[in-house]
């Protein structure tokens, strides 16, 4: 985290104005979560975690030997029907939080001893997440940061992060938005993640790598490949590839499984296959992408 802590506290301040009416996301539902609304993203004003520590799941460069310092916030901007974590993004299970106890979270991953802060579904709570940041700057905090998010970002909140955010890693979900509106109940998804990769780049370029393989700055982007094509792989490739950078970081996903509401979507009902799976792979090589996870 590159930002000084009065830089912090202006971004801050800057993003609770967003809550009211709420644009923090590209939902913009319009509720004011000043005066204590809950938005479509199931929160209100109060950072919600629902668990935090180290995360040894996650990608390795991001892991190294004390594993990533995860903060699972509760509620989301998307409403997956095939969400593996619903009881957190859905259901909104978690505690709130004061800003001071939040750093307190930040301060004690980094005495853990984890090689970054991982922030897992951070877009709709980012005024109170850089709002900690910043008391937690001014108490030593110094970990790089991760951006860890579905894609479906604002533009211009992600350049209010600009220097505060280390490590960005989008999960692109869909080469397709009618789809996205499908699955995931929201508007404009490719053109949106789109924008929000194209930005992410912008800030941070491709994925850096220290002397001990671990990640400290840059681009590293998801993809969970679902059954029948319903990810559109080859789209998201091909942007990668063609308009992003061929370097780009990419972790092709294999593990996804029924989960949630699934079952109510034909296409969703069983397993990626590994035969799908290998041809996403390919897919991504022959564009001319060749760092995966």
């Amino acid at each position: 985290m590159r930002a000084s802590k009065t830089r912090l506290g202006e971004v801050a301040r800057g993003l609770r104005e967003l809550l009211s009416p709420c644009r923090l996301c590209p939902n913009a539902c319009g509720v004011d979560r000043l005066a204590g609304e809950i938005g479509r993203c199931g929160v209100g004003l109060a950072p919600r975690v629902a668990s935090f520590g180290p995360h040894f799941g996650e990608e390795a460069p991001l892991v190294g030997r004390r594993g990533s310092g995860t903060v699972f916030f509760s509620g989301c901007s998307l409403a997956c029907l095939y969400c593996q974590n619903a009881e957190i993004s859905q259901a909104c299970e978690g505690t709130d939080l004061t800003v001071p106890d939040l750093a307190e979270i930040f301060l004690r991953i980094e005495e853990r001893g984890c090689p970054n802060l991982n922030l897992v579904t951070p877009t709709h709570q980012a005024h109170a997440i850089v709002d900690a940041l910043s008391v937690a700057a001014s108490r030593g905090f110094e970990l790089p940061v991760v951006w860890n998010c579905g894609g479906y970002e604002s533009v211009d909140v992600l350049r209010r992060l600009d220097g505060i955010v280390d490590l960005y890693m989008p999960d692109l979900k869909y080469g397709d938005s009618a789809i996205a509106e499908e699955l995931s109940g929201i508007s404009e998804y490719v053109a949106r993640s789109q924008e929000a990769v194209r930005e992410m780049h912008r800030q941070v370029g491709d994925l850096e790598l220290g002397p001990d393989g671990r990640a400290v700055r840059g681009l590293l982007v998801r993809h969970l490949v679902l059954p029948d094509g319903l990810a559109g792989t080859d789209r998201i490739v091909s942007f990668l590839a063609d308009e992003i950078s061929r370097a780009t970081f990419l972790n092709v996903m294999d593990q996804y499984h029924p989960a949630y509401r699934a079952f109510e979507h034909p296409s969703l009902r069983r397993r990626t296959t590994r035969r799908t799976w290998e041809a996403a792979v390919a897919s991504a090589r022959a564009c001319g992408l060749h760092r995966f996870a």
